[in-house]
Order: C-alpha cells, then sequence, then structure tokens
C-alpha cells in the first residue's frame, strides 16, 4: 500500500486541479479557474474563487509550485503566472497514486438519511424514494448524453472516465433503492408491518 511520509500543504483536492493543469504549462489562477470549468472538472472538485486563490497561495508557500512573474492586461488586476515545480510534480503523483489506490470513508448525505429513516412513516418512504428514482434516471441521462456527445467530438474515453464512474453510482443506486422498495411492499418481509409498529409505539425499537 501506497504510505505518505509527510502530511500535504492542504488536503484541499482543488490543489490536485491546480498541479495537474500546471503540467500542461505555466498559468496564474484566473486561466485556471477557466481551465476547471471549461474542462467540467467544476463538478468533481467544489470549486470557489476564493479558494482556489488561497490554495495557489498555499503550494507556492509548500514550494510545489513558484512564480514566474507578474503581468497587466488593460485596466485589468496584475496576474500571477505560477509553474509546477519538481517536487510539485511528485507530490501530484503521489497524492494520484493515493486517491486511486485507497478507498476513503466519506459521509454521502444519502447514507445519513438512512441511518435515521425509521422516523418517517414507510409509505412516505416509498414515496421518496420513487421520487428519488426518477430523479437518478435524469441525472444518468444527462451524463450519458454528455458522454455521448464528447466521444462523438473525438474526445478520448480515457478523459471520461470519471463520467462513466459517475453513471456506475447512480446504477448502484438505483439498484439499491429498488431492492429497499421491494422490502418495504413485500408483505413476507414484514418489514412495513414492524415499521409501522414502531411508530405506533415509540418506546420500542425495530429488532
Amino acid at each position: 500500500m501506497t504510505s505518505r511520509a509527510s502530511p500535504r500543504a492542504t488536503d484541499n483536492l482543488l490543489a490536485l486541479a491546480v498541479l495537474a493543469y500546471l503540467t500542461r504549462g505555466p498559468a496564474h489562477a484566473y486561466k485556471l479557474s477557466r481551465m476547471l470549468r471549461d474542462h467540467g472538472d467544476d463538478r468533481s472538485i467544489r470549486f470557489k474563487h476564493g479558494s482556489l486563490y488561497m490554495v495557489v497561495r498555499q503550494l507556492a508557500k509548500a514550494g510545489l509550485i513558484e512564480e514566474l512573474g507578474t503581468d497587466r492586461e488593460s485596466r485589468r488586476p496584475e496576474r500571477t503566472t505560477y509553474a509546477l515545480t519538481e517536487a510539485g510534480q511528485r507530490e501530484l503523483a503521489a497524492w494520484l497514486r493515493e486517491l486511486v489506490e485507497q478507498p476513503h470513508h466519506e459521509y454521502p448525505r444519502f447514507v445519513a438519511g438512512l441511518a435515521f429513516i425509521a422516523a418517517l412513516a414507510p409509505a412516505e418512504v416509498a414515496r421518496l424514494l420513487e421520487h428519488r428514482l426518477g430523479r437518478l434516471a435524469e441525472e444518468r441521462t444527462s451524463i450519458q448524453e454528455l458522454i455521448d456527445s464528447a466521444l462523438a467530438s473525438g474526445v478520448h474515453p480515457l478523459f471520461l472516465v470519471e463520467e462513466e464512474y459517475r453513471v456506475a453510482l447512480l446504477d448502484a443506486d438505483a439498484r439499491f433503492v429498488r431492492d429497499f422498495l421491494g422490502r418495504i411492499a413485500d408483505p413476507k418481509a414484514g418489514w412495513a408491518a414492524a415499521w409501522n409498529e414502531l411508530h405506533t409505539q415509540p418506546q420500542r425499537s425495530l429488532p
């Protein structure tokens, strides 16, 4: 397993994007923000202009990127151009290896909802899950259209793997929801009966 001998300058994944974009050549923060939007990577990484500038400063302080100079166009503010250092290249490679190799525990909102789902009545949960299935289907269609359009325009599939992963997650989510709905509706499973009993006698808990 890959391990790290020292902590990172920042664990903000926006820093990963900055390091990756600078492998293509020097850039200033405004150009980096435009690249995030143009490449659709703001769908994978939380992005705010203020946080981007903070991350750039952190990376520069850590020696992972370096200033090449500043320039001003017309009446626009001065812009500082940065380049990736050798230390930054090593950090990028190590970070990517860790992200790909090591599963990381996260806290999805849906999982939090499921943890306390018994606080709602089963009939309402079933209705909410049906609505979720519809939204999952809409999102899947949207992403698949994006993939198909990109492939048709000549984009290599390698640059769409994150979208394919999103589709796989949506499919897994939908399968779980359909199975959950089945257990609520199945009279032999007994979920709905015990669940309703919990609501009529709140001092008791499900076995």
